[in-house]
């Protein structure tokens, strides 16, 4: 019977040996705590850094070459150049495990700033050939600075990192300048998916208006698609004292304004999802008694229904037409996709919010409404099941209603939390491998 049991035995323990070299470290949770608020005060010293030396899309030429180096320095293996200036950096965990994927985007915007800080923006730049000054009006210096933070800490816990993970610093959120390509999707296009191919990507948003430390999240549709709209309108010039021998493109673009609203109003389904349309722009004439003979209407699509967003565009395109033709002009539409609906993985965002939870506190993680801003993090998306996050930038106790809006002069963040950032990067790595098993 011993000799049974014998190799019974040898092989328990052999199985319990391999058992025990593959497992991540128990110790993991709080050794990123300690990691992350130790590396803090070097996280705000980055982001004042980038915050001021802000680069404009697709030109984040600086802020990738520091980046770069920096990883480099950590023994990562780094590519640059991916979508004009983005860095991609992988980090070989020395634990089985999956590709998890991290994303932070690194560029500002062509607006002032107004707040009055040491570390203020007064960079002058070039956009759609006007000079602009430059201010991370968004807080993408603070992604930045939170992810190279992440990068540190896993870095320094390499031989208990599960699987790989793969850093992501993304140019162009904002949108690339004029016509080129950018951001998120050019990443994908370029293979940042791919060799590994990423399990789950994760991303998270500073925002202004909830409070220092805080998360909140929304599982499924979060935020909106954006779409830019034009209308080319041809009608008939003529004098101003005799619009009976012309046809007024301002009088039909006009009807096709009104005529757009009632696509939210009476045409779209808004108990299933909501849907925005705004004419931002309306361009004709050069003199007050000419009647000109073309006018262009611009505008924005936002959408949290992929379905309900392509029903958008058809009515759009038959609303502007059908009304032009009725009035004699003609109406020419074109519809360019920025961005898609930002979805949020429902089982992957019920897996992972214990983890927020248990890093920020039960307390500090609240599930939002819908948001009809837009990111193209949604892009990533379509390769693979992800979940962005809201993180707070607002000052301990100051008023919501208050806080000053995105992209504005006056945007300001508390950066005193951002360890608490780096410290849900470095979680959710950890805690994705153990539930993804």
């Amino acid at each position: 019977m011993r000799w049974i049991l014998l190799p019974i035995l040898f092989s328990l323990f052999f199985i319990t040996i391999q058992a025990q070299q593959s497992k991540p470290a128990k110790t993991a949770g709080p050794a990123i705590d300690q990691k992350a608020a130790a590396i803090l005060p070097q996280v705000i010293e980055w982001r004042r850094y980038f915050h001021q030396h802000p680069e404009l899309s697709n030109r984040e030429y600086k802020t990738a070459e520091y980046v770069a180096a920096y990883l480099k320095k950590l023994g990562l293996e780094v590519q640059t150049g991916i979508a004009k200036t983005g860095v991609v950096a992988i980090l070989r965990g020395g634990q089985p495990g999956p590709v998890v994927a991290l994303r932070a985007d690194m560029d500002a915007l062509p607006v002032k700033e107004r707040v009055d800080i040491p570390f203020k923006s007064t960079v002058r730049s070039e956009y759609m050939g006007d000079t602009v000054s430059v201010m991370h009006a968004c807080g993408h210096d603070s992604h930045v600075a939170m992810l190279m933070g992440a990068a540190e800490v896993l870095s320094s816990m390499k031989k208990d990192v599960p699987g790989t993970v793969k850093f992501f610093f993304q140019p162009a959120e904002e949108g690339p300048p004029g016509n080129e390509e950018g951001g998120a999707s050019l990443m994908v296009k370029e293979g940042c998916m791919d060799n590994p191919k990423v399990d789950a990507v994760f991303g998270m948003h500073i925002e202004s208006d909830i409070e220092a430390g805080s998360f909140e999240y929304k599982p499924g549709a979060f935020m909106a698609s954006s779409d830019w709209f034009t209308i080319n309108i041809k009608g008939k010039q003529s004098h101003g004292s005799q619009p009976w021998k012309g046809i007024d493109p301002i009088v039909v673009g006009t009807e096709i304004v009104n005529a757009l609203q009632t696509i939210v109003s009476r045409q779209s389904e808004l108990t299933k999802a909501p849907v925005v349309i705004t004419v931002g722009k309306f361009h004709s004439g050069v003199r007050p008694n000419i009647i000109p003979e073309e006018a262009v209407l611009q505008g924005t699509i936002r959408a949290l229904d992929s379905k309900m967003q392509k029903e958008t565009h058809e009515r759009i395109r038959k609303i502007a037409t059908t009304i032009a033709e009725a009035m004699g002009a003609t109406a020419e539409v074109t519809i360019d996709t920025k961005t898609l609906v930002t979805y949020n993985d429902p089982s992957l965002v019920k897996l992972m919010v214990p983890t927020l939870e248990r890093t920020a506190g039960k307390e500090n993680v609240r599930e939002r409404e819908w948001v009809t801003g837009s990111e193209d993090f949604s892009y990533y998306g379509e390769k693979a099941p992800v979940f962005f996050i809201y993180f707070g930038g607002m000052p301990k106790g100051a008023d919501k209603s208050k806080a000053p809006p995105h992209h504005t002069p006056d945007f300001y963040i508390d950066d005193s939390r951002l360890d608490v950032g780096v410290k849900a990067f470095c979680n959710l790595v950890f805690d994705y491998a153990k539930v993804k098993k």
